[in-house]
């Protein structure tokens, strides 16, 4: 059955384990997750569940709701999906792991930290790349701050110091072909073709992982970031 794990300034504060087919997220206490914080509305967010999916969908609130750093409406949710409301991040396991006046605002207050406001600048940035594009994108980022985009319009796009690879990636070592990213359907999927360790999503050694929108990709020396479109 589905978990969702609460976590607050990174602490894990609680799990939640449920057989409904909705539950309720917000800051009163009627709510089936209750996130105490004057930053999430009453009545936030709700999650539906079906016996194949989950979709968490925001109810209106005034500080909005987001999927893997993409504000959303509605959202089909995948596993270990970050969902931020607020100061406060739930992560969804598909299975239980084992081990305005303010008055009309309904009291809550609009969210002016500095990561909410970067989190929403970074979500359109990131919403106008890909309309522009018409697709996903792998952002390459250097250390001089550069950013290059790579459009993922086919099926299979290559890493690699091949001049026949799709991206290329720096260092006198790095293998001539060292990771590819598949598309399947509206997914796409990192596969390692180097040695045990070459790649990595979020710092995590990988051979192969589904991409979520603002993973960060490391092959060899060459940083990278996923893009999604359309989420």
């Amino acid at each position: 059955m589905p978990e969702i794990i609460v976590k607050y300034d990174n602490k894990i504060i609680e799990k939640v384990v449920t057989e409904k087919p909705r539950i309720s997220i917000g800051r009163t206490s009627d709510n089936d997750i209750v996130l105490d914080n004057r930053g999430v509305s009453r009545k936030h967010a709700l999650i539906e569940f079906s016996p194949d999916s989950a979709i968490v969908i925001d109810n209106d609130s005034l500080n909005g709701t987001f999927v893997n750093d993409r504000k959303i409406m509605e959202e089909t949710l995948k596993d270990k999906d970050r969902i931020c409301i607020g100061k406060y991040e739930l992560i969804f396991n598909s299975s239980m792991e084992r081990e305005n006046k303010f008055s009309d605002l309904d009291g809550t207050m609009l969210l002016q930290t500095k990561a909410h406001k970067e989190r929403l600048k970074a979500d359109k940035k990131q919403k106008e790349i890909t309309e522009k594009l018409g697709c996903s994108v792998i952002l390459e980022v250097n250390n001089k701050g550069d950013k290059r985009e790579h459009l993922l319009d086919r099926d299979v796009v290559t890493f690699g110091k091949s001049k026949f690879c799709n991206i290329p990636i720096r260092g006198f070592w790095a293998p001539q072909i060292a990771a590819k990213v598949i598309r399947e359907g509206a997914s796409f999927t990192l596969a390692n073709l180097g040695k045990i360790g070459y790649t990595k999503v979020n710092g995590e050694a990988i051979s192969r992982r589904d991409l979520r929108n603002n993973d960060l990709i490391q092959i060899g020396r060459s940083f990278f970031k996923f893009i999604e479109a359309g989420a």
